[in-house]
Order: C-alpha cells, then structure tokens, then sequence
C-alpha cells in the first residue's frame, strides 16, 4: 500500500480523472478570441510546418507534454506512455514534481524516462518553496542528473498548499534562493505556476534572477485549490476552498501581461488548453510552446497509441486553424492580422466595409 507523498500522488491522478476539478464559471479567455477566415489561402496545406525549438533541441511541433504526475505505480504508467509518444511525436516533455524521487525508493521509474524519450527537451519539477524547507541547489542539482533532464522548472503553488493539508506555506524570501539555484544548475531553469497564472510584474522578477522561461499555467483548466478540497480532511479548509473557485489569472491575460513586460524568455502558454485552435490562439498572443495536461492524461492512463491519437488530433486542429487563415509556419501564425480580439478585428480592412 502507497503511503505519504506516493499516495497523494495517485489521490491527485484519481481526482483529476474523476471529478470536476476545474474552478467554476472560470475560462482561459481564449474564447474572445477568433481567427477571420481567408476563402484563399494561397498555401498548400502539405507545405504548413511546426517545427519550432526549445531549450535548445529541435521540436516536430511547439507542444509541451506538461507536468502532472510521478511517484506512484498508476504515476510510472502514465509517464512512460507520455515520454514515448512524446518521443515520437517530438514534443517536449515534463515531469511531475521530482520531490518524491530524492524522498522516496518508491516508485523511482516514474521519474527516469529518459530511455523512452532519448532526443526531446525533458524538463524536470520541483516545488520552489522547497528551498524554504531543505531543499537546495545541490538537490536540485541532483534531481538534473538523476532525470537526465535538460532542465529543471520549478513550481510556484502558494494556494495549492494553503488548501493541502499539511502544505508547505513558508514563501517568505524565495527569489534569492531561486536566484541561486539558476546560476548553480547547468541547465537552464524555468518557471511555472499551477493552474492560477504568472503576471508580467512577477514574470519580470522572476527573468532579472535567471529564469531561462516562463510557463504562465493560467487559470481556466485544472483548479488545485478544488483537487486538494477535495482530498482534505479538514472542514474549515474545505469550506474555505469554496471561496477561490473562481480564483486565477486567465491564460490568455497571463500571456498579454508577460509578453507586454520587459522579459525576454520563451513563453510556455499552459492552463485550460484543450484543442489545436486553442493553442494558435495562444501563439497568436505570442506564446512560444504550448502545453497540455489533463487532455493528455486520460490517454495516458490507456497505452502509448491513445496518446498519440490525441497528439495527432491537436496537431492537425493546428495545422487546420493555419489553413483556414492562410498561415504555413509559426512565424506567420505569431504575426497574422486575421485574427479578431472581443470582436474587434485587426485587419485594417474587412470584407463588406
């Protein structure tokens, strides 16, 4: 039997499968915006292509598997499935947070899929506000050389551990120790929220101590506040876990506000992403990878061909979204003018004016 840290690994996979977990009246945004659809594309659609890169290694498509599990049998299935199709499919991957692989023999597989994924970006996890609680540059260190992973991301989930019982909720002076960590680790380190979003005045903050990108993880998907309510224990936390279901930046407005600051780091745009169109939408705001989750990870729990149906489905919903307005690369789908924003169009002139 699973216990600590393994089995509120399979609590949260179990929870994200089963239950309505997403906050409640909250989306990504990305329903205001629309794409204006060009009757002549001028492009064969055999010639669209989304080969972008990332941490420095090449991607078959600007798609990041993102972080959600490890630590626990159901945890070491799901990874394994996820390295391989992402492996084939070249899209990055990420690990769930790494904190179990130094604090537990448990369940260690679920971490080290580099073999299944030899040649894509693979980004390893730990919580940031471990550095408050023993954690350092050389545990950090030590989670890089153990995933072989091409980089480390580390998490920022301050309501996440307000709500779990037994949270960890000492943020007090993390920057410097974020700081530290980004010039010890020869990987470059990034960072990302839960599902409540990153702003631009954060983001700045976050850039001027290291951090090599950002992953915005904006409300309007999975809502951790309502994942641990419903895991915990604890009345008083569960009756005040209802007042933050509408709680989070939305993604989209995560992406204007970072891209409008002084950061000059790729953009990672995750939270509530659901389809290819969803993802377009996102890049035309200017993101530069888009990650998935929970859309992944039912298929994840099935075999490694389900996750690549899904894979393939978000692709060509991309590469549709491209056709319909007449874009063939992601250079062009960042900078199209076919796009409208609450209605308003962008095009200087539009049919029937």
């Amino acid at each position: 039997m699973e216990e600590g840290i393994n089995r509120r690994k399979t609590e949260h996979i179990r929870l994200c499968l089963d239950d309505n977990v997403e906050g409640v009246n909250k989306s990504t945004g990305l329903e205001g915006i629309s794409f204006i659809h060009n009757a002549l594309p001028e492009i064969n659609f055999a010639d669209i292509d989304l080969q972008t890169s990332f941490l420095n290694k090449a991607l078959k498509a600007p798609f990041l598997v993102s972080s959600m599990t490890g630590g626990s049998e159901l945890a070491a299935k799901i990874n394994q499935n996820l390295a391989i199709a992402a492996e084939e499919k070249g899209w990055a991957v990420a690990l769930g947070s790494t904190r179990a692989l130094l604090e537990s023999d448990a369940h260690k597989e679920s971490f080290l899929i580099r073999k299944q994924a030899p040649t894509v970006p693979l980004i390893a996890n730990l919580g940031a506000v471990q550095l408050n609680y023993g954690y350092g540059a050389d545990e950090a260190e030590r989670i890089v050389e153990l995933t072989e992973a091409d980089s480390l991301v580390l998490h920022l989930n301050s309501l996440q551990e307000a709500v779990q019982d037994g949270g960890d909720l000492n943020f007090e002076n993390l920057l410097p120790k974020i700081e530290a960590v980004c010039k010890q680790l020869p990987v470059p380190v990034g960072a990302k929220e839960v599902g409540f979003g990153i702003d631009g005045t954060v983001a700045e903050k976050l850039y001027n101590a290291g951090i090599s990108f950002i992953d915005v993880a904006g409300a309007g998907g999975t809502s951790w506040s309502q994942v641990e309510k419903l895991r915990s224990e604890d009345p008083l936390k569960k009756a005040a876990a209802e007042a933050f279901n509408n709680w989070g930046l939305p993604t989209k407005d995560c992406i204007v506000s970072v891209k409008s600051s002084n950061v000059a780091v790729p953009v990672v745009a995750s939270g509530g992403m659901k389809t290819g169109v969803d993802a377009a939408k996102a890049i035309t705001l200017g993101a530069d990878v888009i990650g998935f989750a929970r859309q992944l990870l039912q298929a994840a729990t099935e075999s490694v061909e389900s996750v690549i149906r899904t894979m393939d489905q978000i692709e060509l919903e991309l590469k549709m979204t491209m056709f319909g307005i007449g874009t063939k690369s992601l250079n062009e789908l960042k900078n199209t003018d076919r796009v409208m924003v609450m209605g308003k169009s962008l095009l200087n002139k539009t049919a029937g004016e």
